[in-house]
């Protein structure tokens, strides 16, 4: 049997979810550049140079640098209008790449003194994820995240927000920011009332930390997906129970090479966790940092790690069976993804 061309199929055309991307982590480069000049913003040379910061915040340090660069950007976010447009290049940036469905995460307070209160800002926010989904034809859910850096209550506030929201476009609860901080199990209430509301569970876990942190998101948050979760390769156990579930990891390679959980594209371990049979949603996280989209991820898996195009179509499907996607509309892009594996190549 021949082997396979895999420059034949283009991963731009291969329909997928995409289900890890931050809220001021998505903006273009060029958008940030002019809402900084806009609302006369200073910017540091690290988001002004054209090229992706240098990070790692495997350290302390590190993470405070990488978390001031997302801050700054995020202050630039003033107006609903800025609002609205972050959105909807988001989702035409998700287009392009071949994404029919997008889960947005974000954590409302941030943008909340700006905007009003925390209710104007999630109506806000909502409403340009409805209108952005409308014209690009790409659909959409919102995330609504509480920060670990925070106290549970706040979380707590966040769940009963994202709550009300939920048949108006949230359909998840999550919990993010650096991993080291804040245990698990002290936001068990907030994630209790996000899942009697109906929302999924959709916490970090196992990226700056190993696996511990993922077991406690499955333990304590009781996790439906785990954002990241890379580090569970570290534990077979903890992979046995991933893949027995049905756990989808959001595996982001660009994010964890650039953060320094891994040196290099070819160590993230996409083969590791394929092998072990746990479900995977490659993500871009915030690519406003880390200089790749969602395309670019595929684009690993297949160069750096010899997916293959049936193992890259399969990656898809997982990622659209671990979306909140209607049923019909789920449906029918798994077809799309057949009709994508099943076309001739050249």
């Amino acid at each position: 049997m021949a082997r396979e061309v895999h420059a034949a199929r283009e991963i731009r055309e291969l329909p997928k979810a995409h289900l890890h991307l931050h809220f001021t982590g998505s903006m273009r480069p060029s958008t940030l550049l002019e809402l900084a000049d806009r609302h006369g913003v200073h910017l540091p040379e690290a988001l002004t140079s054209g090229e992706p910061p240098q990070l790692r915040a495997t350290d302390e340090r590190g993470w405070f640098r990488f978390q001031r660069l997302y801050d700054i950007a995020r202050s630039c976010l003033r107006t609903p209008e800025d609002i609205h447009r972050l959105v909807r290049e988001a989702a035409e940036m998700d287009a392009e790449d071949g994404s029919r469905w997008l889960e947005i995460q974000v954590d409302p307070t941030s943008y909340a003194p700006r905007l009003g209160g925390l209710i104007p800002a999630m109506e806000i926010i909502l409403d340009a994820v409805r209108t952005a989904s409308r014209d690009t034809g790409v659909g959409m859910g919102v995330i609504v995240a509480a920060n670990r850096m925070k106290h549970p209550l706040d979380a707590r506030t966040l769940a009963r927000l994202a709550v009300r929201y939920a048949d108006q476009g949230v359909i998840g609860f999550g919990l993010s920011n650096d991993e080291r901080r804040g245990l698990a199990r002290d936001f068990d209430r907030a994630f209790a009332i996000a899942r009697e509301g109906g929302l999924l569970a959709v916490p970090h876990g196992g990226e700056l930390t190993g696996p511990p942190s993922v077991r406690d998101c499955l333990d304590d948050l009781h996790a439906q997906r785990i954002g990241h979760g890379v580090r569970a390769v570290e534990d077979p156990r903890l992979l046995r129970r991933l893949a027995d579930s049905g756990v989808t990891c959001e595996v982001c390679p660009s994010s964890n090479v650039a953060l320094g959980v891994y040196e290099k594209p070819e160590d993230v371990p996409l083969r590791a966790l394929w092998e072990a049979g746990v479900p995977m949603a490659l993500g871009a996280d915030d690519p406003l940092l880390f200089g790749s989209r969602l395309a670019a991820q595929y684009q690993i898996a297949r160069d750096v790690h010899h997916f293959a195009d049936a193992e890259l179509a399969e990656l898809a499907r997982q990622s659209l069976r671990a979306s909140c996607a209607p049923p019909e509309t789920l449906a029918r892009l798994l077809a799309d993804v057949d009709a994508w594996l099943a076309a001739r190549t050249a």
